[in-house]
């Protein structure tokens, strides 16, 4: 599956709690203690009404363009450097923690959190994984599913184990240069870049010191942060096309890098809190080291 569809329905359904973090009072954002039934219903309605308007617009907009088949599978594991799987968890393991959230905002039980909540992306992406295994340039792939389960596991898996999430998967790009030489693939301008451009984007995954080492009175907001990308891609798989004949090397890369909890730094305000939770995803950007095949490289400032 497309990673860059998934980031277009992630947005669509993460936008919504954006908007209510930035028009309601600080009363409306709070936690209920008890079952609050109409925040509840209304948490359910809104999403299965997202979930399958996005769907249907996908199946008309996104499918329609594609000759379609039987329900096939498609091995695309060894494709973009497995960047594209780094998208299916950052991306089922946002979904599954603003899920979750959005239940415990509604004062639904902790067990009902995780079953209904958590699992949200696994469940969502899953449905677009079969409308992929019906479409002739795409198919169901099991690795996708596979980095799904990671995602919605590392969230529920952490709330298990510690009751909280001391480890988040987090996202920074930044444009290359690749993206002219092949905008149908990597994208053509900025927005489009972000979601389809891999060789720009870098998937974290950030761990709060202060977590695990409470005795040590480190700063509550510090984390530290290792990091993957890759370079040097214009399609999927390392093939020959005289059209796409160039001398860049596909190399993986690997990141060492400090970074923020947004949502550990002390505010009263529940717009803040909310804002802040849901910025959390994107990496701060901060001095960082590379390693790659060629050796080291120290950023600055990387993003």
């Amino acid at each position: 599956m497309n990673c860059s569809k998934i980031k277009y329905l992630f947005l669509v359904i993460l936008f919504p709690c954006n908007a209510i973090a930035q028009s309601h009072l600080d009363s409306f954002l709070t936690n209920s203690d008890t079952l609050n039934k109409p925040r509840r219903n209304a948490v359910i309605i809104t999403e299965a009404s997202l979930a399958s308007v996005t769907l249907v617009g996908l199946n008309q907009l996104w499918y329609a363009d594609y000759e379609r088949s039987k329900f096939h599978t498609l091995d695309d594991t060894n494709e973009w450097l497995q960047m594209d799987k780094m998208g299916h968890v950052f991306t089922s393991y946002q979904l599954g923690k603003h899920g979750a959230q959005l239940l415990h905002w509604s004062g639904v039980s902790e067990k009902n959190q995780l079953l209904y909540g958590a699992t949200l992306g696994f469940s969502f992406l899953t449905t677009v994984e079969v409308l992929d295994g019906f479409s002739k340039e795409w198919g169901f792939s099991w690795g996708d599913i596979l980095a799904n389960a990671t995602g919605t596991g590392l969230y529920i898996g952490q709330e298990l184990l510690w009751q909280e999430q001391r480890i988040a998967i987090k996202f920074s790009f930044h444009q290359t240069k690749y993206a002219l030489q092949n905008p149908e693939k990597l994208g053509d301008g900025l927005l489009e870049e972000i979601l389809k451009n891999y060789n720009g984007q870098t998937y974290w995954l950030s761990a709060n010191l202060d977590a695990f080492f409470k005795e040590k009175n480190i700063p509550k907001w510090l984390n530290v942060a290792v990091g993957y990308g890759a370079d040097g891609m214009l399609t999927g798989a390392k093939v020959v096309d005289n059209q796409l004949l160039t001398n860049y090397e596909r190399q993986r890369q690997f990141y060492l890098s400090l970074d923020v909890n947004l949502t550990n730094i002390k505010t009263n305000s529940k717009v803040l809190k909310s804002l802040f939770d849901i910025f959390n995803m994107i990496k701060v950007p901060l001095p960082t080291l590379e390693f790659n095949k060629n050796g080291c490289v120290f950023h600055l400032f990387y993003y």
